[in-house]
């Protein structure tokens, strides 16, 4: 069993368990206690399960959400590829949504500075990103700055999407099920994602393998409202086949 079959399962065994611990799991792998640290290690580092005395528990069952710079650092690869493949879903002019996330920002930092598109965004990080590029209209919505994601929320931030249609909106998420849909840890985010979400003739879901089959506590939206969902070739193949069974198209970049 190559290393990252083994990590995906170790967090399904989390999630349906509530907790692993670190000489059960080496039992069960035939490997060795310290293969397991470092795999829970990865694993905590990727956001999805928090180490504890003996082994660890699914982040969903603290309500615990890693800080920006945590969550930017790992994946790297990964967030590359799907912001490489959703630069097919940018329109050559017109406006687009680009929501607050890690992956999110490195399709900010590909956008092509030769279309005249207006990119809405509710992150001040995005938005001086994108203020270098001389034909890009950058709208940055107000608001309440989170200091766990530098997104802006609340009324600032939901009353001019209220007023607002866009051609696409590239959104992120924390968790994605088939059963709860898109979910996040904090409710006023939730709410302007749900609000970016009915701002947009089309929306895309840009989320690494490590957000699929994990949800949170405040839902922003169903799989029906996706009109695409790009991850990475990481996806656990029965995970994959249970969205895609949903109806939603899948890119696995």
């Amino acid at each position: 069993m190559y290393a990252e079959e083994r990590q995906q399962e170790i967090v399904r065994r989390a999630r349906a368990e509530g907790r692993v611990d670190v000489v059960t799991l080496a039992d069960s792998f035939t490997v060795t206690a310290e293969t397991i640290r470092r795999d829970l290690t990865v694993l905590e580092r990727a956001g999805v399960l928090r180490r504890v005395h003996g082994g660890a528990i699914p982040v969903e069952r603290l309500g615990f959400e890693p800080a920006l710079a945590t969550r930017d650092a790992v994946l790297i690869g990964e967030k590359e590829r799907i912001a490489k493949a959703a630069l097919a879903e940018v329109p050559q002019d017109g406006a687009v949504i680009l929501d607050a996330g890690t992956t999110t920002a490195r399709l900010a930092h590909l956008l092509p500075a030769d279309r005249e598109l207006t990119v809405v965004v509710n992150s001040p990080v995005l938005a001086a990103t994108l203020g270098l590029k001389p034909n890009l209209t950058v709208l940055l919505l107000g608001g309440r700055v989170r200091g766990k994601t530098l997104a802006t929320v609340d009324d600032w931030a939901l009353r001019p999407l209220s007023e607002m249609y866009v051609d696409v909106a590239f959104m992120g998420t924390n968790g994605c099920t088939v059963e709860r849909g898109m979910t996040t840890p904090d409710p006023a985010e939730a709410a302007v994602k749900r609000a970016m979400i009915a701002a947009a003739r089309r929306v895309v879901l840009l989320a690494d393998h490590t957000k699929i089959g994990n949800d949170y506590l405040a839902r922003f939206g169903g799989l029906a409202e996706l009109d695409l969902l790009i991850t990475d070739n990481g996806l656990d193949h029965e995970l994959a086949a249970e969205v895609e069974a949903t109806g939603v198209r899948m890119v696995r970049a």
